[in-house]
C-alpha cells in the first residue's frame, strides 16, 4: 500500500506517477493508495491517480483508494471520478479481496 500526504497537485503528481509505475513494474500490479492524510487533490492528482489506475490495469492489476480525506472525497466525487475510482474505509478493505 501507498500513503499519501500533503497535496496531490501539479508539483506532487509526477513523482505520484513515477512511485506508482515503478511499483507495478516490479510485479505489484495491485496498488492501494491511501489517501486520508491529503489535505488537496487538484486536476492534476486527478489525472494522476486515473494515470496510475490505467497503468495498473495495462498490467493486468488494479488501482483502489483507502480512506480519502473529506477534501479528496468531495473533488472525486464532484468530478465523477468516484464512479471509476472506487474507495475503501481502509487499506485492510481496499486489498481484502487480494489476498
Amino acid at each position: 500500500m501507498l500513503e499519501c500526504s500533503g497535496r496531490l497537485n501539479m508539483v506532487s503528481a509526477p513523482a505520484f506517477r513515477e512511485t506508482v509505475a515503478t511499483v507495478i513494474e516490479n510485479g505489484r500490479p495491485r496498488v492501494a493508495v491511501e489517501l486520508s492524510h491529503v489535505e488537496f487533490l487538484d486536476s492534476s492528482g486527478l489525472g494522476a491517480l486515473v494515470g496510475a489506475l490505467k497503468t495498473a490495469r495495462q498490467a493486468g492489476g488494479d488501482l483502489r483508494i483507502a480512506a480519502p480525506s473529506e477534501q479528496v472525497a468531495m473533488v472525486l466525487k464532484l468530478s465523477n471520478i468516484d464512479k471509476i475510482l472506487r474507495s475503501y474505509a481502509d487499506g485492510d478493505e481496499a486489498v481484502r479481496e487480494w489476498v
